[in-house]
């Protein structure tokens, strides 16, 4: 069996969280000990290896390790041993790639055009591990000039490799809407203020503004995932909270979309007599694709360079953080028709994706 699929499917069995990942970096380690290269750990969950060949500059190549709290349901002969827990988005094969590669590199360090170093990292799924990543300084400490990225990628055809320039993935904010009314019975009606109202009617102008605020072609979207109110059936709610996402792929974008939001809140505030507090969280970055280093990709790989990707997607990734420190492109990683990424049928061809990923990668090594 090839060692991509050996440790893919090894790291399925472990799944971890967050920045909890003692089996998973045991696991990393253990494979890369016998190599060429220096092994460290910048914050708690990760695994950086460096491997110096002597040049000044690097290139990085990330992978995410951590999984998801989703019980599997693939019926895999090698499915999560870990109740409750599951690789459900795919950093399995993230992981088990860059281990190959930096297999690869150990062996052909002297013919590398740079230094190599790999962050595996925790918490893409969570608080952004990336993030805490670079800023302990250790992309600029080992001269990162470039950085990769890849990701499993469902609906794209199995094996192929797929980016664009400029914007890839969106940039994405948890919102948080909390409203105080003023609970009463039923039977007093009017003499209360009603939660639960203003929260229908929120939701309902902010989907008409986020459908008519921006062009039709500018890419955004903001919806609420959880409404929560009231305590029974004959009492008007003194109390309800909704969680929802932005998203959109421009700072100007997101900021018309956040100061709409906010003045909807406030009309709905004077309209219902109710308090209504918006709380956005700082979130990721749009994955940005460097231009320059894009077209270096394209121009050096020729026939192998990837597809261009027709549309950028609205989900979110903490990759962006390595994209604010240094030049880097992330990639689609096509595994067909496969169930949605977080979902807990999520399964692919192992052996017909994952070494195609790992040759891609190792192209990438030599671009000028």
């Amino acid at each position: 069996m090839d060692s991509v699929i050996e440790y893919r499917r090894a790291l399925h069995r472990i799944p971890e969280l967050d920045s909890d990942l003692p089996e998973t970096t045991a696991f990393v380690r253990s494979r890369l000990q016998p190599l060429r290269c220096q092994i460290l750990e910048p914050i708690r969950g990760s695994v950086c290896a460096f491997f110096d060949a002597g040049k000044p500059e690097t290139a990085a190549f990330r992978a995410d390790m951590d999984a998801l709290p989703e019980t599997e349901e693939t019926g895999l002969p090698y499915a999560s041993e870990h109740p409750g827990k599951m690789h459900a988005c795919g950093h399995d094969g993230h992981t088990a790639m860059a281990l190959a590669l930096a297999e690869y590199v150990s062996a052909h360090l002297e013919e590398l055009p740079r230094n190599v170093l790999f962050l595996f990292q925790p918490a893409e799924e969570t608080t952004g591990g990336a993030a805490r990543l670079c800023e302990t300084g250790i992309l600029e400490r080992r001269r990162v000039r470039r950085v990769f990225g890849l990701h499993l990628w469902p609906g794209l055809p199995a094996g192929s490799v797929w980016a664009k320039p400029g914007p890839q993935m969106a940039r994405s904010s948890e919102v948080s809407i909390r409203i105080t009314g003023r609970s009463v019975h039923i039977s007093r009606a009017a003499e209360g203020r009603d939660a639960l109202l203003a929260a229908v009617k929120l939701i309902e102008s902010a989907m008409e503004m986020e459908r008519t605020v921006l062009p039709p072609e500018e890419p955004r979207v903001l919806r609420f995932g959880k409404l929560t109110a009231g305590d029974a059936r004959n009492v008007v709610s003194g109390h309800a909270e909704l969680l929802g996402s932005l998203r959109s792929f421009s700072d100007a974008a997101f900021a018309l979309l956040r100061r709409r939001l906010g003045e909807i809140c406030d009309q709905v505030e004077r309209s219902t007599g109710c308090d209504v507090k918006l709380h956005l969280s700082e979130g990721y970055p749009p994955v940005w694709n460097h231009e320059g280093l894009f077209e270096t990709v394209r121009a050096g790989l020729g026939a192998d360079a990837p597809a261009l990707l027709p549309q950028p997607a609205l989900a979110a990734e903490d990759f962006s953080f390595y994209q604010q420190c240094a030049p880097g492109v992330f990639f689609f990683l096509g595994v067909g028709d496969a169930a949605p990424l977080h979902a807990s049928t999520f399964a692919f061809d192992d052996e017909l994706v994952l070494p195609k990923g790992v040759e891609f990668l190792k192209k990438l090594l030599y671009l000028p």
